[in-house]
């Protein structure tokens, strides 16, 4: 396997069990020896991440992420997600795009974009 291919791996175990609820897990099985957070809203290193998540999962318990693409380039690793907060509703999400770099086959970085999913929009395409 590839580095690449294996950084991939790393960054879809750690965001899948991160928003399935294990959120410690994906810390303890992924995070390098600093967690760098370009998120404005967010703070930076592990803790801080464990509690959004956890908040993030009280708030919505039934939420859903869905990694639909996953695109790796040197220690570059970039996901684009379909975040349903209340699935079965007329909600229709988030749309997310993050970047993670990595170190050693750990995550020590993170950038994202979110855009709410419109009810109605100017084309046929949607957004995944």
């Amino acid at each position: 396997m590839t580095d690449l291919e294996r950084n991939k791996q790393v960054v879809v175990d750690y965001y899948q069990t991160a928003f399935g609820g294990n959120p410690q897990k994906a810390v303890a099985d992924h995070f390098g020896p600093r967690y760098v957070q370009h998120n404005p809203d967010a703070q930076d290193g592990p803790e801080a991440f464990i509690g959004f998540v956890t908040w993030l999962r009280g708030e919505y318990p039934n939420l859903r992420l869905d990694i639909k693409r996953v695109i790796a380039e040197g220690d570059l690793v970039v996901t684009h997600s379909h975040l349903d907060l209340e699935p079965g509703t007329d909600n229709p999400g988030r749309a997310l795009a993050d970047f993670f770099r990595l170190e050693d086959g750990k995550v020590v970085e993170h950038w994202d974009v979110i855009q709410e999913v419109p009810k109605a929009a100017a084309n046929d395409n949607g957004m995944f």
